[in-house]
């Protein structure tokens, strides 16, 4: 389930970087490729050591089915509309991140080296949430600012 949202925060963000024209936007999604391919390898690595396979799961499978139709929605978007839509999804998705960490992974975590990755990596996409949310006030700010 980790890996999988990570790639599909690496894909959003990959799509920002060759559509954002905000440079806060290509910003912020430079760091999501930087910090959640960081925290993938770190979950392979972890993978490895306890000698298990990630395996897909009606959760991840959801999100899969859910980040297609999103990326097809954002893919059709320009410009500052572009821009909004995908700092929205991101606000919105570190929130449900942090929130199925909170409340099913963590929870269920049977291992104590996995329940503590889980735990550490919760401050990295709190930081996410309040990046995504800072850029998301600075682009409504803008648009307000040039609308008048």
């Amino acid at each position: 389930m980790v890996e999988v949202a990570d790639d599909i925060d690496i894909n959003y963000a990959k799509l920002a970087l060759s559509k954002a024209r905000d440079k806060q936007v290509k910003a912020f999604a430079q760091q999501m490729i930087t910090d959640h391919s960081a925290v993938q390898q770190a979950v392979r690595d972890l993978a490895a050591k306890l000698n298990v396979t990630p395996a897909d799961s009606g959760t991840s499978d959801s999100l899969k089915a859910q980040a297609e139709q999103i990326t097809q929605k954002l893919q059709d978007l320009r410009g500052k509309a572009f821009d909004k839509s995908y700092v929205g999804n991101e606000v919105a998705y570190h929130k449900a991140v942090i929130n199925t960490t909170r409340t099913v992974l963590i929870p269920s975590a049977q291992n104590a080296e996995l329940k503590s990755a889980l735990q550490g990596a919760e401050p990295l996409f709190e930081g996410h949430l309040q990046h995504a949310e800072r850029v998301q006030a600075a682009i409504e700010g803008s648009a307000k600012t040039v609308s008048r």
